[in-house]
């Protein structure tokens, strides 16, 4: 059996109905931090390392994630865990 339910509502409707909080200006605060602080940025170098210190766990929780799609992957059989054919000699 298959039920469809459709619920027309705005993000703000949805949010307060799952008990999210409103983090709207905590994120207002956020992307002005981080556009102010984009300002000084010369180089890729740069960059690279400002990112590394507003978000040090990113490259971490990127693995993580990547990890766990590989390991579903695996689970369902589409993975890479079964032999890589090398070239025939």
């Amino acid at each position: 059996m298959k039920i469809n339910v459709e619920v027309e509502c705005t993000p703000e409707e949805a949010r307060r109905f799952l008990g999210l909080p409103d983090v709207t200006k905590v994120n207002e605060i956020y992307v002005d931090a981080l556009a102010n602080a984009m300002q000084g940025v010369g180089s890729i170098e740069q960059m690279q390392e400002m990112t590394k210190q507003i978000a040090p766990m990113g490259q971490m929780a990127l693995k993580v994630f990547q990890s766990m799609l590989e390991s579903g992957a695996a689970m369902s059989g589409m993975g890479s865990s079964s032999p890589k054919k090398g070239p025939k000699q």
